[in-house]
């Protein structure tokens, strides 16, 4: 059926007034129709601004607006994770730290003579040959006969070279002929200083087994520092090949090291000490490990209640050229930390009482993504060669370990053994020195990504150490002292011990305050959404509801006019293209009515039945209109031909 006029009208008006939102035809029109309905006051002014000037100031003021809160907001995520440091401090019962002790010298001179026999004889010849420097010449020549020829061979491969004015021609130790040195150089030592008289510097050269030609140059400008290197290579060759149940026996027992042992004001014995086998510095004995289950604690601080023991040194058997100080090696750690000895360890000086005051501290960090820090060690991706728990030490070690075996084919000696991999020795692997050399100097100028895979571990305990020392035992006292202590080592009574062979230990609390340290997010999730909130109400008067609109209106809507007006192209185009082929002529239907072309409805009010009936008519089939009424139809006719008297008395008065 014919639709009803009204009906008509309706669709009529629907059809030619503006459209609004989402359904607008191009996108200036949806930003006019977005900047009038939205709550946000400055795009509204842009709008309806008269004037260019004001206009203009309008626009200047919004995108002001709008950058500042792009840049407070970043500011506010960047500040989302960080992170504000709390200290505690508790005054309680403490734990007491783990304590290990070692001798300087790793093992007795006495009981090494056999292994290391031909090095020493090799040192003493060195020495003799670029100082002058001799034990008397029938001493060196027996033990040159006695020797046996474990080693020669490789001595030969890597003599102590001399060089004279940092030219390329060195003198050979063993031969005492000059000879041509090729490589590139690496100087040990800082700096290269020249001592007045002498420009002589000693080295020694390592060479690629496979090729020859590749050869690295070691020189040092002092020639103890060039011998005792030189020494130490030679010297791990030889321990690699002794197992450690014979290196254990060769280095000193409990009752060797340890005199006498106080703590918390009660006796101690050996049985509080657990022995620990350190490569580079033999048996170390670790005072309250924690192996038995129970972990000493102490109750009150100061000297008297910690730990004290005379150690027993013996200077007169220690290695001449492996170690030049007297005494022992200490390090304060916690029971699952694995003591790095080498690294951060304190001495102790003989003839002398040493008192170590600690602090104890506690500190937590933030994992990620507040800080790069690991919980366990379990995200590395080194295994842990150490079986303690994770620090970032163990990782390095375990890192170039482990580089070392992938590259030479042999562990280091100074570190743990990985699985299926033993230490390098000279007789099964000719490479390895020069392996480790030039790996080790890229470990330090980290180029081999240990110091990126690594990181630091979150929580961690220290003790920080004051260290103060005194002459000990007292002129005095020394005689009677030292005798009392022969006995107890169970000397014969007239045998007196040196008082250079003793040092006197204590290691204690200074206070049992414990600080923690920790960090906690200085941001929350409703902190960070009432930050932006206050950016966006203060900038743009703008809410949650606001930034909805945004994205639905320049993302959602924006997208799907443009992807309307593609596709209208495409499909008139393909329109076009099947008209040209069959040869219509265009039809009147295809002309696109759009109705911001209407000039009646630029009023953004709502339509009313006036505007409707301004609407223009089309030229083809006008609508049939209402006739206006004809007012002349309402005039009043009389029906009275004389006015009456009573009413016209009224109008007189």
């Amino acid at each position: 059926g014919a639709m009803a006029p009204g009906k008509k009208i309706t669709a009529r008006i629907k059809r030619t007034l503006p459209v609004k939102g989402p359904q607008a035809p191009t996108l200036s029109e949806l930003m006019r129709w977005y900047c009038l309905n939205t709550n946000t006051h400055g795009c509204r002014r842009i709008v309806v601004s008269r004037g260019r000037l004001r206009r203009f100031i309008w626009i200047l003021l919004t995108l002001s607006a709008v950058g500042l809160i792009l840049w407070q907001c970043a500011e506010l995520l960047m500040n989302y994770y960080s992170a504000s440091v709390s200290v505690t401090v508790q005054f309680q019962k403490l734990p007491f730290p783990a304590v290990t002790i070692c001798n300087i010298n790793p093992y007795k001179y006495s009981s090494m003579k056999d292994y290391l026999s031909e090095l020493d004889k090799e040192t003493k010849k060195a020495l003799e040959t670029f100082y002058g420097f001799s034990e008397g010449k029938s001493k060196v020549r027996r033990s040159v006969d006695e020797g046996n020829s474990t080693g020669s061979d490789f001595f030969k491969q890597i003599p102590l070279l001399k060089f004279e004015d940092f030219s390329k021609t060195a003198t050979d130790l063993r031969s005492g002929q000059k000879r041509k040195i090729e490589g590139s150089v690496f100087h040990k030592d800082s700096s290269i200083v020249n001592s007045g008289d002498s420009n002589d510097i000693i080295g020694f050269q390592l060479c690629d087994a496979n090729n020859s030609s590749e050869c690295a140059l070691y020189t040092f400008s002092s020639g103890v520092n060039a011998i005792q290197e030189w020494y130490k290579l030679h010297y791990m060759n030889i321990m690699a090949q002794i197992p450690l149940e014979t290196k254990e026996k060769l280095s000193y027992s409990a009752d060797d090291l340890l005199l006498t042992c106080f703590f918390d004001g009660l006796s101690c014995d050996k049985r509080h000490f657990t022995r620990f086998h350190h490569p580079l510095h033999g048996n170390c004995y670790t005072f309250n490990s924690g192996e038995n289950g129970t972990i000493l604690s102490t109750s009150t601080g100061g000297s008297e209640y910690g730990l004290q023991v005379v150690l027993y040194i013996d200077e007169a058997d220690y290695n001449p050229f492996l170690v030049t100080s007297t005494g022992a090696k200490i390090i304060v750690h916690d029971q699952n930390e694995y003591p790095f000895i080498e690294d951060i360890g304190t001495e102790i000086e003989t003839a002398a009482a040493t008192s170590i005051g600690m602090h104890f501290t506690r500190s937590r960090k933030l994992s990620k993504p507040y800080s790069d820090c690991t919980e366990t060690g379990a995200d590395i991706p080194v295994e842990n060669l150490y079986n303690k728990s994770y620090s970032l030490q163990i990782c390095l070690h375990s890192c170039f370990q482990k580089a070392m075996v992938d590259s030479c084919g042999c562990a280091q000696y100074a570190q743990p053994l990985p699985a299926g991999a033993e230490y390098c020795n000279y007789k099964k692997n000719p490479n390895w020195m020069y392996c480790y050399y030039r790996l080790h100097e890229k470990f330090v100028k980290e180029q081999l990504g240990c110091q990126q895979i690594c990181k630091d571990a979150c929580s961690f305990k220290e003790w920080a150490l004051t260290t103060s020392i005194a002459q000990w035992p007292s002129t005095v006292s020394e005689d009677w002292m030292l005798r009392v202590l022969s006995w107890d080592k169970g000397q014969k009574i007239n045998k007196k011990l040196n008082k250079t062979d003793l040092a006197n230990l204590m290691v204690f609390y200074k206070d049992l305050n414990e600080r923690f340290i920790s960090e906690n997010p200085a941001n929350t999730l409703v902190i960070l959404l009432s930050n932006f909130g206050g950016q966006l109400g203060l900038w743009m008067s703008c809410s949650v509801v606001c930034v909805i609109e945004i994205v639905e209106v320049f993302f959602i809507d924006s997208l799907s006019i443009v992807m309307r007006r593609q596709w209208q192209k495409a499909k008139k185009w393909w329109n076009d293209r099947k008209r040209d082929r069959s040869g219509k002529p265009p039809e009147a239907g295809d002309l696109e009515r759009q109705g911001h072309d209407n000039p009646v409805c630029i009023d953004e009010d709502l339509p009313t039945f006036n505007t409707a009936l301004r609407l223009p008519l089309p030229q083809d089939n006008p609508l049939p209109r209402t006739p206006p009424p004809n007012y002349s139809t309402l005039r009043l006719e009389t029906a009275f031909t004389e006015q009456l008297p009573d009413t016209l008395e009224v109008g007189q008065h």
